[in-house]
């Protein structure tokens, strides 16, 4: 009897914590596949007093007894990255070589996209949208204009004069902005050296038709959990635009991104904080600017895990959350880091935008327009709850701000997070997969 692939993705900008849901979620499924973004996103994961930073590689490689993970069609892999990453985790003791495959659709991050994501960010001016530098954008750029490397054509005899013609014309476009001319640079070429090193250890790993590989999985009845990396309002199509990424970070990404039909998409797990950040530029409605922002920003540790930027702060925007959910059709909602708030006397959530005047609670087109948050404010629960085990321990105030979310949303929050480890983890509602 064939099963359906559940998806697991974030709702807000990013950051909300999805490698430790992953991470707990896999013990229930045999295959996690990530379906879109590149190295620019890092899904953190603790436990066992160590800390593990993932940027392409899926979540569940953590995870033994013959389950396997993927690296679907819709994500940018960075060879040189990806092999350091791979690197780090088989010096931890991970047997990566058998956790992970890789799909021959997914597209190759070459050298020249990241020199071209620095130029063509700096010849923005002030309307820098804030690039990670990692290639992302020019990458996705070339998929899409249909002159693309893939993993698949690193199996191909003419794969050094494609990559060569694509290099050559990235170097005609570095030189139409005015950037260096990287070629016969002895950086470059060094970076050259180091991109094909990697490309042969990348070709170490089982490399295969990933849109065959996850439908069979399905097929035989076997349970496949699709991972997103990045956040809802970060998509390319529904986000804060142009302050987004370069691919489909809602649910109908997992489509595109895995070679999967709508109809074998089962329940669809959301990730928000108890709050939200932000990173880089870009619109934030309930961004706070003053103390409580800071607190949020030091308790919480809010640093991005690859680039190490400082992410903003502020107050859960349920506005925008009730869009991101309609957007992926979220059936349950797990809350992140509510520990972070546990020492605040009021606690506030966005359930209106004033616009000109005029109050609405549909995420607007225009999201960098002057947008005035309106609050509804909660008694604060002032207990720590990094110590609770289970629901019933909870505080009072904690749980009508939980009640009031579902209310707003219509959804249920079904997994709570209270603290980084696997272990500071609470199922509710009689959760089970």
């Amino acid at each position: 009897m064939s099963t359906k692939a559940d998806i697991l993705l974030g709702l807000q900008w990013g950051d909300e914590g999805k490698g430790k849901v992953v991470d707990v979620l896999t013990p229930h499924y045999d295959l996690v596949a990530r379906f879109q973004g590149g190295p620019n996103a890092g899904h953190t994961l603790e436990f066992d007093g160590e800390k593990h930073v993932l940027r392409s590689i899926p979540s569940g490689v953590f995870q033994g007894s013959g389950k396997k993970n993927i690296i679907g069609n819709g994500v940018v892999l960075d060879p040189v990255l990806f092999r350091i990453e791979a690197e780090e985790l088989i010096k931890a003791g991970i047997p990566l070589r058998e956790r992970l495959i890789v799909s021959k659709k997914a597209h190759l991050i070459l050298p020249t996209h990241r020199l071209l994501d620095g130029a063509l960010e700096a010849a923005k001016g002030d309307a820098k949208i804030g690039t990670t530098n990692k290639g992302i954008g020019p990458t996705y750029t070339d998929k899409i204009s249909r002159n693309g490397l893939r993993v698949g054509d690193l199996l191909h005899s003419g794969f050094r004069s494609r990559y060569e013609a694509l290099r050559n014309r990235h170097f005609g476009i570095l030189k139409s902005i005015g950037a260096k001319d990287p070629a016969g640079d002895a950086d470059f070429a060094e970076m050259e050296r180091t991109f094909f090193d990697a490309v042969e250890y990348l070709k170490g790993f089982k490399i295969v038709d990933g849109e065959f590989f996850v439908n069979e999985y399905l097929s035989e009845g076997r349970r496949v959990l699709a991972e997103g990396a990045q956040g809802s309002l970060l998509d390319v199509d529904f986000g804060s635009y142009p302050f987004v990424t370069s691919s489909n970070t809602v649910a109908a990404g997992c489509c595109t991104g895995l070679g999967l039909a709508p109809s074998r998409i089962g329940r669809v797990f959301g990730i928000f904080k108890a709050y939200c950040t932000r990173v880089g530029a870009g619109p934030f409605p309930t961004e706070l600017f003053g103390a409580e922002g800071k607190a949020m920003a030091e308790r919480g540790h809010e640093f991005g895990a690859v680039t190490g930027r400082p992410r903003r702060c502020g107050w859960l925007d349920l506005v925008a959350l009730k869009y991101t959910t309609m957007l992926s059709g979220v059936t349950d909602l797990i809350m992140m880091k509510s520990d972070v708030l546990d020492t605040f006397d009021e606690i506030k959530a966005c359930v209106r935008y004033r616009i000109s005047g005029k109050e609405t609670d549909r995420f607007p087109f225009d999201v960098d327009a002057s947008i005035e948050p309106v609050y509804e404010t909660f008694e604060g629960w002032k207990e720590d709850l990094t110590r609770k085990h289970e629901e019933s321990e909870l505080p009072a105030a904690f749980l009508r701000y939980i009640k009031f979310i579902e209310d707003y949303l219509r959804i249920p929050v079904t997994i709570l997070s209270i603290g980084p480890d696997r272990t500071q983890t609470i199922l509710r509602k009689g959760f089970a997969l």
